[in-house]
């Protein structure tokens, strides 16, 4: 497939690129392990090893070449693989642990970011694997730099398995806790789905899923300072004008994606998946979701409107995307991470944006509670019943939503933690002071809504 641009697209990329921060946040590649089974963990390790690295050892140097020949910055390059806990589902939680620094080390090996994966699918309930892998997660977590894990606790097709609500409370506590010296970083490197997408690039959340073919090449596109810039140049249209300005930026950011996205398939010889279209803010200056909502005319991201505000721009955002690739993907939306999006750690600090906001936000954005700092001394079981909470919008809405919440042990909320690069750093944020320690401990299954009964 030919991909061709008009003098006067390039030329419109060519300054989103050096005055509005466009970027490809990531080529992610999935890569299935299924073949790797083996029951000596030790063959196991090598087989996983040598397959992550010989299908990857092209791809950072393939990025590095695709982003000099188009001039368009590849941020991060990145690996997911099947969930751990199907590839390797007759370990105990010490040989899951072993697993995860073998993808360490193959990250290390390759000169990539992240590597995803270390995740469950137990939305319904577990496995002697499930379990082992779930463990496992916080020792993984506090013990390598470069692996990322998930749990997917929910559908909407399935319901939500409370019992795994429960434990990953604790497990998301425990993470926190062994990495309380870098501020609970092993937490921000773990999400909690519901619905999680299988071809899913961005981290921590990404993994490849079972339906995915054996290696494949999927891109994440980013450009809030592009929208930001539109929106504040036509502070007079209404909203159906102002969508469709949104519409044609989305449409130019996802074309550009997928031009990156077929030429690095083409480079590393593995088929081309899908482009996710996510307005993914980092912290810097003019790079931020909750600047395009402010320059919509909110005085501040949380005031009344926001969610309003930030539906519109969610829509109009994968309409775009839907016209320039029949290949959209993933998640494809506008992401609200606090701790990565200076406005958002701005409204924080004033005063205009709390956790019930933001909870009201994840209705209408792509994921759901991102990158959030809470106190320290927070129980696990209100880290279950936010985890409860988000994934009950998810279930009920048919969409993806996700928690990502680190636990500042030793701090109160108004302190500050900080994590560095694109993971940025943000105030500690309040927490309901009333327990839900009865509810949590109910267990069992939430059962889905009658809307999943769709066949």
């Amino acid at each position: 497939m030919t991909i061709t641009f008009a003098r006067e697209e390039i030329q419109q990329t060519i300054k989103m690129i050096h005055e509005e921060n466009l970027d490809i946040r990531t080529i992610t590649m999935g890569i299935s392990l299924l073949d790797c089974v083996a029951e000596d963990i030790n063959s196991l390790e090598r087989k996983i090893y040598d397959k992550v690295t010989k299908k990857a050892s092209h791809l950072v140097t393939v990025g590095e070449q695709i982003s000099s020949r188009y001039g368009i910055p590849i941020i991060n390059k990145r690996v997911s693989v099947t969930p751990i806990a199907i590839a390797a589902a007759h370990l105990s939680s010490e040989g899951m642990v072993r697993i995860a620094k073998a993808l360490d080390r193959a990250a290390k090996t390759l000169g990539i970011n992240f590597i995803g994966g270390f995740s469950a699918l137990v939305q319904k309930g577990f496995t002697e694997g499930d379990l082992a892998l779930i463990d496992a997660i916080p020792q993984a977590l506090s013990e390598t730099n470069f692996v990322c894990s998930s749990v997917n606790i929910g559908t909407t097709k399935a319901g939500i398995n409370m019992d795994a609500v429960k434990r990953m409370g604790e497990v998301i506590l425990n993470c926190a806790q062994k990495t309380s010296a870098q501020d609970g970083i092993g937490a921000a490197k773990l999400v909690v789905f519901c619905n999680a997408p299988e071809d899913n690039p961005f981290m921590a959340g990404a993994f490849h899923g079972v339906g995915e073919p054996d290696c494949v090449i999927n891109v994440g596109v980013s450009g809030p300072g592009v929208v930001a810039k539109v929106v504040k140049e036509f502070p007079d249209a209404d909203f159906g004008e102002l969508s469709n300005l949104i519409k044609q930026t989305a449409f130019k950011i996802t074309r550009m994606g997928e031009l990156i996205g077929r030429a690095a398939s083409k480079a590393l010889q593995v088929p081309f998946g899908i482009v996710d279209l996510s307005l993914a803010p980092t912290p810097a200056i003019g790079d931020s979701v909750a600047e395009i909502l402010e320059n919509m005319g909110l005085e501040r991201c949380g005031t009344h409107g926001t969610t309003a505000a930030l539906a519109m721009l969610n829509d109009a955002v994968k309409k775009g995307g839907a016209m320039a690739s029949s290949h959209v993907g993933g998640l494809s939306g506008a992401f609200i991470p606090v701790s990565e999006d200076a406005g958002m750690v701005k409204a924080v600090e004033v005063g205009a944006l709390d956790l019930d906001k933001l909870e009201a936000m994840t209705c209408v954005c792509s994921v759901g509670l991102d990158m959030i700092a809470v106190p320290g001394d927070v129980s696990s079981e209100t880290i279950s019943a936010i985890i409860a909470d988000e994934a009950a919008i998810g279930m009920i809405n048919k969409k993806t939503t996700a928690v990502r919440i680190i636990p500042a042990i030793g701090k109160k909320a108004g302190e500050r933690v900080e994590f560095g690069g694109l993971l940025g750093g943000a105030p500690v944020m309040n927490v309901h002071p009333f327990s839900s320690k009865t509810f949590i401990n109910r267990g069992g299954r939430i059962p889905a809504p009658i809307t999943s009964l769709s066949n």
